[in-house]
């Protein structure tokens, strides 16, 4: 399949793109700049602009799209930019498909739709799946809604299949390898220290997993894929200690549904992902580090998440 990446020089683009090289797709890549891919035909263009996107259409004549393009960190510009930017980019993208006759269009959104991450928040029910109620709390999560709401909007009144996705903190393969994350600590830190993890000690995802559920995704029925979301995670929490354990200290909000996920079980379910797609991640921190595990009570019971 010919397959345009958009945000194809980003952290997760990068691996997206040459994940699905590896698959056996041609790859385009769409970005304000380069990133040297091997196997990727790069260009750069302006997605936020109509002639830019269409020519670019024109020119590739992709049969599927995968679009990340977008200002990628909450509160990495002012709130109106990241909105107005977001928005602006996914609509130019996938109304452009729609016009060019694309076949599958796969959007990234963000588990911040759902209001996680902010000081307070408390879910209506865990494990986090498809189910739960949208609680954006700032710019870029309303942004991630509006993007859901446009592939849904799409996925209606077009034939194929437009879909999007949530992907959980995405490491890369050379912050496995000791780079600084995007905020600047090492998984390693991360690890010893929960303080630091934030977000990603209850949900995170290597890019590579993301890059072998686009190609579940682009290989599945479209009936199976049209209009629908999924998040997209790894199969375990981003901690050496039990959850139910680390909740209390960092993340007292998650309530007492949290105290049944045993060991370092996740708080985000991609259950959805593994009964339509297939797919379930395959690297974890066990996988992709040496830092060692804390030895889980004798007395915790394991359950599932699934």
């Amino acid at each position: 399949m010919r397959v345009l990446v958009t945000g194809s020089a980003g952290r997760l683009g990068r691996s997206l793109a040459l994940g699905l090289v590896g698959h056996g797709h041609e790859v385009i890549g769409a970005d304000r700049a380069v990133a040297g891919l091997a196997g990727v035909d790069e260009r750069t263009a302006d997605l936020a602009d109509e002639a830019s996107v269409a020519a670019l259409l024109a020119d590739v004549r992709p049969d599927a799209i995968v679009h990340l393009a977008a200002i990628a960190v909450p509160f990495s510009a002012p709130e109106r930019e990241i909105l107005v930017t977001n928005t602006t980019i996914a609509q130019t993208v996938l109304a452009a498909a729609a016009a060019a006759g694309v076949g599958r269009v796969l959007a990234a959104s963000s588990p911040t739709v759902i209001g996680y991450g902010v000081p307070g928040w408390a879910p209506t029910r865990l494990p986090l799946d498809e189910t739960h109620p949208v609680a954006p709390s700032n710019a870029y999560a309303v942004s991630k809604v509006v993007i859901e709401e446009l592939a849904r909007r799409f996925a209606r009144t077009e034939p194929g299949a437009f879909g999007f996705f949530r992907p959980c903190y995405v490491i890369s393969p050379e912050e496995w390898a000791g780079a600084p994350t995007q905020q600047g600590h090492t998984i390693a830190e991360r690890l010893a220290d929960p303080a630091l993890a934030a977000v990603s000690l209850f949900n995170y995802v290597d890019a590579r997993d993301v890059a072998d559920f686009a190609a579940a995704w682009l290989a599945a029925p479209a009936e199976a894929v049209d209009g629908e979301g999924f998040f997209v995670g790894a199969p375990d929490a981003l901690a050496t200690r039990p959850v139910a354990e680390l909740r209390r200290e960092f993340a007292p909000a998650l309530g007492a549904d949290a105290d049944r996920l045993t060991g370092t079980s996740p708080v985000f379910s991609s259950a959805k992902a593994e009964r339509v797609l297939g797919w379930r991640a395959r690297r974890t921190w066990r996988s992709e580090t040496a830092v060692p595990a804390s030895p889980t009570p004798a007395t915790t019971r394991e359950t599932s998440l699934r």
